[in-house]
């Protein structure tokens, strides 16, 4: 058997019309809650207060005079004696000459100038250069003279230097120049104890002393 559902029974029938009403009532409700105004019971007071006057004082009008230009002193004028004494030595001009005196004629040759060329710079040589005492008086002059920057030091940078010279034939270091840079100071320390370093030994070819260039590599490390 078949149930069915009584029409009045129905819950749905009016949600609508309840639902519009209740927003209805709500939304009058707030509006009559804003327009709502509230007067006190308690009279209003009067100040009765007179204004304070405040007695300004007069300040004078200051002036400040200007300070007194500077005194300008002339300056002195120290007269030099006319005869002026010549070194004879610094100027050979014969005042005596006449005009039968024979001035000898300057001859300019015509062989071409000579040119004086600069030795060679040697990237390869037979015998390399080396420091005077060998690699371990090389590291000892290292630890006497080099000196860890502060700057280096407070930043924590560690690294190396890599450090270009040329070694000439009587082994004195010239031409020093960084290569690879490590910043904090470091540079300019290796550079000035290469270009403070003593004497080397020159790098050779053919049994003769040459001018040779070179790349070290000095190493700035915390303990």
């Amino acid at each position: 058997m078949e149930t069915k559902k009584n029409p009045k029974a129905d819950l749905q029938k009016w949600s609508s019309t309840l639902f519009n009403l209740g927003l209805a009532i709500s939304i009058g409700l707030c509006l009559f809650a804003f327009e709502w105004k509230s007067y006190s019971d308690s009279p209003i007071k009067e100040i009765n207060k007179e204004s304070e006057i405040w007695d300004i004082p007069d300040i004078p009008n200051t002036f400040q005079t200007p300070p007194p230009p500077a005194i300008q002193i002339p300056p002195i004028i120290q007269e030099q004696p006319n005869e002026i004494k010549i070194d004879p030595t610094l100027i050979s001009i014969d005042i005596n000459t006449t005009e039968e005196t024979k001035i000898p004629e300057i001859i300019i040759s015509d062989d071409p100038p000579i040119i004086d060329k600069a030795d060679e710079i040697m990237d390869f040589t037979e015998v390399q250069a080396s420091f005077k005492g060998g690699m371990e008086a090389w590291y000892e002059y290292l630890r006497n003279k080099l000196k860890y920057p502060f700057q280096a030091r407070r930043m924590g940078v560690e690294g190396v230097v890599l450090i270009r010279f040329v070694v000439n034939k009587d082994g004195s270091v010239q031409d020093v120049e960084v290569v690879r840079s490590l910043g904090g100071g470091c540079d300019q320390v290796a550079q000035q104890v290469v270009e403070n370093s003593p004497e080397w030994n020159p790098g050779k070819m053919g049994g003769r002393p040459v001018r040779s260039r070179m790349v070290i590599p000095i190493r700035f490390k915390l303990n």
